[in-house]
């Protein structure tokens, strides 16, 4: 085939009918590239509803003014019932928001199949994107929104006329508001093809196999021919209903159906998932660890997953290297990954063993059960001595509760720089400062009597509560009050 034979496009009516009669018109070849694929240049039209637009992708398919193996080598070789397959699935959808993983469910194709055939309805000019989908790192992903488009092409093939009802308004706007004679019949195919579904294939069955259920002659041999009158229902009364010349055909009860039919639809078997290989292994090692390890979080996995590589190849799980770290101290690293490689370095040879490393996990393990209980038993000793001699045991503490009662102090002395003025029948607060107002509130928690010094000495109890907070108060009135001598 020449050149220009291969580039020849396909002949269809003309939009107007000329004086001497029908002339046909060619059409070039229908192809939209990736930098018009968007709704903003595209010089087709929207489509108003998806009736309308299966219309013009039956066209398409029709006519063969497209052909994909034209701008790739690889790919679907035609537009075809597949395509069209596709593209009824988009008709039905409003806004036309398809997701690669809907379409895969609806049509049973892969998903390479499915992004092929999208991309052959844009380059078409059947679609534009209105926006693009997005992929985030741990985020939800965003199918990407299309308009389903007519080409101008299928409205000069046709003789539609379209019209630009408000001229600030984009082109692709346009509305039709007729159709020449010449395309009205081939406008009607269009529209039965539109109205009709098209369906998969179903795949043709084997003429050489045997039917199922089919009686086999005796040792594979030929059947012997049985004449016309076997096969009817004898209709004298006796037992005889076989013929003195031939052989009989009923089947032995054995054969006979046994009431069940098989389902037209059988359950498939889910895939086995496929075992990871050793790539898989270190990622999946690298993702524990960056969950468990407090220093490695927010670490780049891929980075972890090859720093990892020699303890993951050698069957390291992430107890293995928990156990292995904490023989050293928790290190304060600027980069995790870096730290990890140091500590790892020839580990998997110092520990090259299960046995070894499962002795490692258990000292671990017993290491961390014995702090735990120091833990307690330390927090158990400290209870104890506060509750004996009522003053903490924690330095923090007993630097709050010195802090605090030298305030009181100052407070009471009139020593200190606290101004308190009184304004009628209120005492103003608002001159404490904030290290003061904390003071307070840590005194009166370990000596709720402040609370009643306060009250009595004509403090309101709205006062009060701004002071000591609500707690701290509720708390001293439900402690009576202690005098000291």
């Amino acid at each position: 085939m020449s050149a220009v034979a291969a580039e020849a496009a396909v002949v269809v009516p003309s939009a107007r009918p000329s004086v001497d009669g029908d002339v046909g018109v060619v059409l070039p070849a229908l192809f939209v590239p990736e930098a018009s694929q968007w709704l903003s240049a595209s010089s087709g039209r929207i489509a108003l509803d998806g009736y309308s637009w299966l219309q013009a992708v039956h066209w398409v398919a029709g006519s063969g003014v497209y052909q994909p193996r034209r701008h790739r080598a690889h790919g679907p070789r035609s537009f075809g019932p597949t395509t069209v397959r596709i593209a009824q699935e988009l008709a039905q959808l409003f806004p036309c928001r398809p997701g690669i993983a809907y379409l895969v469910r609806r049509t049973g194709l892969s998903e390479r199949s499915v992004e092929y055939h999208l991309g052959m309805l844009r380059e078409a000019g059947l679609l534009a994107y209105v926006a693009r989908g997005t992929r985030v790192s741990g985020g939800p992903a965003q199918a990407s929104e299309f308009a389903r488009m007519i080409p101008e092409a299928f409205d000069a093939a046709l003789g539609i006329r379209t019209v630009l009802r408000d001229e600030a308004a984009p082109a692709y706007t346009r509305a039709a508001t007729g159709i020449g004679e010449t395309g009205r019949e081939l406008m009607a195919r269009l529209a039965k093809k539109a109205a009709r579904k098209v369906r998969k294939r179903r795949a043709k069955s084997s003429s050489k196999a045997p039917a199922k259920g089919g009686r086999k002659g005796p040792e594979q041999g030929a059947v012997t021919p049985v004449s016309a009158e076997l096969h009817c229902t004898p209709m004298q009364v006796g037992t005889s209903t076989v013929s003195t010349t031939g052989s009989p055909t009923l089947p032995p009860e054995k054969e006979l159906a046994n009431g069940k039919k098989p389902s037209p639809t059988p359950q498939q078997q889910k895939p086995k998932r496929r075992a990871l290989n050793r790539i898989g292994r270190r990622y999946r090692l690298a993702a524990e660890l960056t969950a468990t390890v407090p220093w490695l979080r927010g670490a780049s996995t891929p980075r972890i997953a090859w720093v990892i590589r020699d303890v993951a190849d050698a069957g390291w799980t992430a107890t293995d290297v928990r156990a292995f770290l904490a023989l050293a101290e928790v290190p304060a690293a600027r980069r995790p990954s870096g730290m990890l490689a140091h500590r790892l370095k020839g580990a998997h040879q110092l520990w090259s063993t299960k046995a070894q490393r499962a002795a490692g996990v258990e000292a671990w393990h017993h290491a961390e059960e014995t702090a735990r209980k120091n833990r307690i038993e330390t927090l158990r000793e400290q209870r104890s001595a506060e509750t004996r001699t009522g003053t903490p045991t924690s330095a923090r503490a007993q630097r709050s509760l010195r802090t605090a009662i030298g305030a009181v102090d100052d407070l009471l002395t009139g020593d200190g720089d606290i101004a308190v003025t009184q304004l009628g029948d209120e005492i103003a607060l608002e001159a404490l400062t904030r290290d003061q107002v904390l003071a307070e509130r840590a005194a009166a928690e370990h000596d709720p009597n402040l609370v009643h010094a306060a009250l009595a000495s004509g403090m309101t109890e709205h006062d009060a509560r701004r002071l000591y907070n609500n707690r701290l108060v509720d708390k001293a009135l439900r402690t009576p009050h202690q005098t000291s001598f």
